[in-house]
């Protein structure tokens, strides 16, 4: 099936569904509460069509929405009820290295009936998210995710604060995730895992009840494994307050949409402007087709009379040092080769070099960063905390890609194309042919991955480390 599936089915019933959004999970500094990863089911289709074995945190899609304070200590327990080994990475959080979840660098997989306790104090206010770091490609597009919301100190004055997570699925008339796909090669080598059903908040169609003259906080989070989402508010003009759970100076959504790529959030203050009883879409170009995820819908008769609001709600700065030496400390090269169309040579894996066929058919690699293929045993490189490092990112591959860094926030320094973008952002999306060289100041001790969010690329090769001591 093609995703613009979604065009022929749209439009044949749509379900009011803003209070049955996920309920939140807060957590007190003196509790430990447990959160369960383990199969369920979820309405991923048409309400007459059938449900979908998913996995879930709690068995649902998605997660609970968890909501804590900024600097707060906060404590949760993982309990895997999985038959994989799992974790939980706290994506975008600038978190104690220890407690970043991933499998094989910070923290041993969880096994099957076991536990692991994350604790930490987030530092950043901010919309983040939280998934597996085990068999990311897969656990992930099976379900296991959810919204990691950092509430301001002093938040700011909005009617409503809801969080939108989109995602699409490969699934079948049957309900059934295909499973069988997983960790295809033609995956691996192209666009990655791309879905036929799309979805916000888990549902074939999510709708958002307001009023009119309200003002509406919306947390946008790509959940996707792979594809790019262009998301836009039909006969409203958002502003853009926050990217990656980092305040920026607001500025208008783009008519065409936010585009998000795998990973990437946005904040965006909505003015309901509509009159009473309307109906608007929530739409989201998929790069194949234009979708209606989901509508905003005006209550038939009320309306928010309110004192005229100022146009820009400007978000507090989170404690993050962003000065950057004019002249970095260190610079290091981040050179992409590999995948369809674009075949390199030869790459190292785990030490040792083989051409390109051998790798692809014996290890399923066919991604290389700087002539190394999948997490090597020595570090990319390693800095010293304070320094200002720079890392010079060159797509030479045919497909885009979107760059992760663990435990840090980056900030464009030079483009190849355009001037830098003053955003500080955690996932970098990177089009093919694009050079980018992003800047940060080394702070957080530990041992970082750098990886592509694109997680088919990511298990194809595309993935590394960082270390800061």
């Amino acid at each position: 099936m093609s995703v613009t599936r979604r065009v022929m089915l749209g439009g044949m019933g749509a379900t009011v569904v803003a209070q049955a959004a996920p309920r939140p999970l807060l957590a007190a500094p003196a509790m430990l509460r447990e959160i369960v990863a383990r199969p369920g089911q979820a309405e991923l289709l048409e309400p007459v069509q059938p449900k979908s074995p998913v996995w879930g945190y709690g068995g649902g899609v998605p997660g609970p929405e968890i909501r804590t304070r900024q600097g707060k200590d906060f404590a949760v327990q993982l309990l895997n009820k999985l038959p994989q080994p799992t974790t939980i990475h706290w994506h975008g959080i600038r978190n104690d290295n220890a407690m970043d979840g991933v499998a094989g660098l910070t923290q041993d997989a969880v096994a099957p009936g076991e536990t692991f306790a994350y604790r930490f104090a987030p530092p950043d206010a901010g919309t983040f998210w939280y998934h597996p770091h085990n068999r990311t490609w897969e656990q992930l597009a099976r379900g296991l995710y959810g919204a990691f919301i950092v509430e301001e100190r002093n938040p700011p004055a909005v009617d409503h604060d809801r969080v939108l997570i989109f995602d699409d699925w490969r699934v079948g008339d049957d309900g059934k995730i295909d499973d069988a796909s997983f960790g295809n090669f033609h995956d691996l080598s192209h666009a990655g895992r791309l879905g036929n059903i799309l979805t916000v908040n888990g549902q074939f169609s999510h709708d958002v009840l307001v009023k009119a003259g309200e003002r509406v906080r919306l947390r946008l989070v790509n959940a996707a494994n792979a594809r790019v989402m262009t998301i836009s508010f039909p006969r409203h003009t958002p502003r853009v307050i926050a990217l990656d759970g980092q305040p920026v100076s607001p500025f208008p959504m783009p008519t065409a949409g936010m585009r998000l790529a795998p990973a990437q959030r946005a904040d965006v203050i909505l003015d309901a402007t509509e009159d009473v009883g309307r109906k608007t879409p929530i739409q989201v170009a998929t790069g194949r087709a234009n979708l209606v995820a989901g509508h905003l819908i005006y209550h038939p008769t009320q309306r928010k009379r309110r004192a005229a609001l100022s146009e820009n709600v400007v978000l507090p700065s989170n404690p993050m040092p962003t000065a950057l030496r004019d002249v970095p400390d260190v610079v290091v090269k981040l050179d992409m080769t590999g995948g369809a169309r674009s075949w390199f040579e030869s790459a190292v894996y785990r030490g040792k070099t083989y051409d390109v066929r051998t790798l692809a058919r014996e290890h399923q690699k066919v991604w290389a960063f700087n002539g190394i293929a999948g997490p090597p045993e020595v570090p990319l490189a390693q800095f010293a905390v304070g320094q200002t490092v720079h890392v010079q990112m060159i797509n030479r591959t045919a497909w885009p890609h979107a760059m992760h860094f663990h435990g840090y926030h980056v900030r464009e320094v030079a483009h190849s194309h355009r001037a830098p973008l003053p955003h500080w952002r955690d996932t970098i999306f990177m089009a093919r042919d694009e050079q980018i060289t992003v800047g940060f100041r080394a702070h957080n001790p530990g041992k970082w991955m750098l990886h592509c969010h694109m997680l088919e690329h990511q298990a194809g090769g595309m993935a590394t480390w960082f270390e800061v001591t």
